[in-house]
């Protein structure tokens, strides 16, 4: 269970700091230009590198929503639940405070104005997007999400190839929903750099951890009695 533990703290780490990183340095520091494609993609590699790296110890989840999905769906056990939940908080809230002293190195940057890539709707919604939007946008893309991952690791699947597609699926969501949430359909993911920057990122922060676990247990129990054929055809997300 250690084994497991630190994976899923570097694995979280991983996304956060990638994902969040990329977003920071090109909002704070433009001639960097990676813009919206950039940022999708960062956040996508962080799940692929991670998946190969550290998969095969703890199955990868790397994400609190789908942990819960995973146990929803059939396919992890209630007793590990909360260990990799902490884990994954862990990673993320580290990766947050990390990122904070590098960015911090530079004398453009100003926490408030850049606000280390936080989630949020209203005012704090890179469009302007309403609650409503986001809870939905959240709910429905999470749900995709593990619909993904559990087609993806099914036993059906062709084998070794669960990370990319995964990866590439985190991609396609960031495209679609950065200007809506500035994308979490990650719990951890949204505390790390809420606890950092405080004020309405924290006030905002129950719609990121409420819609990407209601959207993983839906999407979760649609695979599970629609698409699954039985829970002997599914394997972890490292495979």
């Amino acid at each position: 269970m250690s084994r497991k533990f630190a994976a899923e703290i570097f694995g979280t780490f991983w996304l956060v700091f990638g994902g969040c990183g990329s977003a920071v340095i090109s909002a704070a520091f433009p001639e960097a230009g990676i813009g919206l494609l950039g940022v999708s993609l960062a956040f996508g590699l962080t799940v692929v590198t991670a998946a190969y790296a550290v998969g095969h110890i703890s199955g990868g989840h790397f994400n609190p929503a789908v942990t819960i999905g995973l146990w929803a769906g059939g396919r992890f056990p209630t007793r590990e639940i909360l260990p990799y939940i902490v884990a994954q908080v862990i990673g993320g809230i580290f990766a947050a405070y990390i990122l904070l002293s590098i960015a911090s190195g530079n004398p453009d940057f100003d926490l408030v104005k850049n606000g280390l890539a936080v989630n949020g709707f209203g005012e704090a919604s890179p469009g302007g997007f309403s609650m409503m939007a986001g809870l939905i946008t959240e709910t429905l893309l999470t749900a995709i999400f593990l619909i993904v991952i559990l087609g993806a690791t099914d036993k059906r699947s062709a084998a070794g190839f669960a990370p990319l597609a995964i990866g590439l699926a985190l991609t396609l969501i960031h495209l679609i929903s950065i200007p809506v949430t500035n994308t979490s359909v990650n719990p951890a993911r949204s505390l790390g750099p809420a606890l950092v920057v405080g004020g309405v990122a924290l006030q905002q922060l129950w719609l990121f951890w409420l819609a990407p676990i209601v959207g993983a247990v839906a999407g979760s129990t649609i695979y599970r009695f629609v698409f699954a054929d039985n829970p002997s055809n599914t394997v972890s997300a490292s495979s």
